[in-house]
């Protein structure tokens, strides 16, 4: 990462963290995780399972509106403020504002996706549940739900390099639903006797990135072990798929008339 890069994912972090909206959404994530202690108290037996699921439910989707709505205004904001073309008359490469802004937002939702997991330690810690060596589970599966976000990101960001900020959220959202039953998509072209629908289902299924892969929250819940093979192909496959969308994402907001 340049120097200039890094100055520009400076500014977008302290951009994002003046936000209320983000304070707002981190506040309702925590209020969920403290709401998941009361459910907990009353499920008897499976205190634990209820509060990491709902725990890890809220980091997830909290952090996902975070990523689409916040991402997709990433470039739109500048454009409307019109502060984009300051900054491209310095000596800024494109490719070098895009990356920023990237990283910028990703280590915003790091440092939130921090606060909340913490919230839910301390959720763990009050219905008086010791941290035992199967926790290592929910850290996992925590890190799982973070490479989500930088795949989202990535996504929001290079839609939001060439379309409005209302149908960026619309195609980012539409392909994390999709990604998420592309499993299932592809098994119902399996079965299906139509051979264009069998073709089309195989593409959406390895074009559009699979995030089921992403999502050990159920193994977390019930304090089973997630493979070292998993962590480790996920987290290839995902950032491979960011170099490749950021690449776009560059390409497409270099060659974008900004007049």
């Amino acid at each position: 990462m340049s120097a200039i890069t890094g100055v520009v994912a400076i500014n977008t972090f302290r951009e994002a963290v003046r936000d209320r909206v983000l304070y707002n959404l981190v506040f309702f994530a925590l209020l969920l995780i403290g709401a998941a202690i009361l459910v907990g108290q009353i499920s008897i037996g499976i205190d634990r399972l209820v509060i990491v699921n709902l725990g890890l439910s809220a980091i997830s989707v909290f952090g996902l509106v975070m990523a689409v709505f916040i991402g997709v205004g990433l470039v739109c904001k500048e454009i409307e403020k019109r502060t984009l073309y300051s900054l491209l008359s310095k000596p800024i490469r494109r490719w070098e504002f895009v990356i920023g802004k990237y990283a910028g937002l990703l280590l915003t939702l790091l440092l939130n996706t921090v606060f909340m997991s913490f919230g839910l330690a301390v959720a763990l810690f009050y219905v008086g549940r010791p941290f035992v060596r199967s926790d290592v589970s929910i850290l996992v599966a925590i890190y799982l739900i973070l490479l989500e976000f930088a795949l989202v990101t990535a996504l929001a960001l290079f839609f939001s390099c060439f379309s409005s900020p209302m149908l960026s959220i619309l195609f980012t959202l539409s392909i994390y639903i999709t990604g998420t039953f592309a499993a299932d998509i592809r098994e119902f072209g399996d079965f299906s006797r139509n051979p264009a629908l069998k073709a089309i289902t195989r593409a959406l299924y390895y074009v559009i990135p699979n995030f089921h892969n992403f999502n050990a929250i159920a193994s977390a819940g019930h304090g089973q072990s997630i493979p070292f093979s998993l962590v480790w192909q996920d987290t290839l496959y995902a950032v491979l798929y960011v170099v490749l969308v950021l690449f776009a994402s560059s390409i497409t907001f270099s060659v974008r008339d900004l007049k």
